[in-house]
């Protein structure tokens, strides 16, 4: 792949446009401002991050954009691609997390990004992203509306792209240790050069665009639902299970801290409070029990 095919300021201004716009969003939905950090790599470039906490509708909302540079990959990209270890690389993206304060309206995860590494006067490049949610008390109505608007968004590039992408998350979003999903999934993709530069870009740019259509009405549907402490302890519990994915098994975390990013961006995702309560099973028949049953499994939403 050529340089003169690779149009990395288009990434850069597209992903640093796309922040902008949620942002944007996400303040007339919530009705306080984001704290935005400006920030420096020493290596080389660097990224806003945004913050929200203690709003109206989000107990924390983070959303940072990130365009970083270097010359020795860190060994969560080298074990999958070996060949291009000891390459410059530039790695840009925008990743997002949202924990609302309601129990009823569900946390939610997207990211888009692009790395490019240069070995041997030749570039490797791909695209990478996805978005997944994270409910504490189930509604199929809020599932099927957002992975039929994913499934919708990615119709145009390939009828097969949505179903491996989401069988893709599935699998990624996916607690080992406890043997169950993280939430309801939506979509996952790495590695994604397919056909040509322009495609896969508009590919992701169709995904970061999708985000809001897919998030806001049910944000929308369930801010105003009332809930009660035991509700509220219930979120608290399962918020646990989105820090031991964090730090246990994703990817981009790990990338993070091995390449010596920034710590407090890399960690924004992480809940401002959570608790974890020793050998907790739900009651039976109540609705957190059916969030297991019912909505904690492989489920073809679309």
């Amino acid at each position: 792949m050529t340089e003169n095919k690779i149009n990395n300021e288009a990434v850069k201004n597209y992903f640093t446009k796309l922040q902008t716009d949620i942002i944007n969003a996400v303040e007339i939905v919530d009705g306080k401002n984001f704290l935005v950090d400006s920030w420096q790599r020493s290596e080389g470039g660097g990224g806003t991050t945004c913050i929200l906490e203690n709003g109206n509708i989000f107990e924390r909302a983070g959303i940072g954009f990130s365009n970083v540079i270097g010359s020795q990959l860190p060994k969560s990209a080298t074990d999958a691609h070996p060949e291009i270890a000891d390459s410059k690389w530039e790695a840009t993206g925008v990743s997002l997390v949202f924990h609302p304060k309601n129990p009823f309206i569900p946390t939610v995860h997207m990211n888009v990004r692009f790395f490019v590494a240069k070995k041997n006067n030749k570039y490797v490049w791909w695209f990478g992203g996805g978005m997944d949610l994270t409910p504490y008390y189930g509604f199929d109505e809020d599932a099927i509306h957002f992975h039929k608007t994913i499934q919708a968004a990615l119709k145009p590039f390939g009828e097969d792209l949505y179903p491996e992408f989401k069988k893709n998350c599935d699998k990624y979003f996916f607690l080992n240790h406890r043997n169950e999903p993280r939430g309801i999934g939506g979509i996952f993709f790495d590695d994604f050069n397919m056909h040509d530069f322009n495609f896969s870009f508009d590919f992701t740019k169709e995904v970061g665009n999708t985000f809001l259509k897919a998030y806001l009405p049910i944000l929308q549907k369930r801010r105003n639902h009332t809930y009660t402490n035991r509700e509220k302890e219930f979120q608290q519990y399962r918020r646990g299970r989105y820090v031991e994915f964090n730090l246990l098994q994703d990817r981009g975390t790990l990338f993070g801290i091995q390449s010596k990013g920034r710590v407090e961006s890399i960690l924004m995702s992480m809940p401002p409070s959570v608790k974890w309560e020793y050998d907790y099973s739900p009651e039976k028949g109540s609705k957190e029990e059916e969030l297991y049953s019912k909505f904690l499994i492989v489920k073809d939403w679309a």
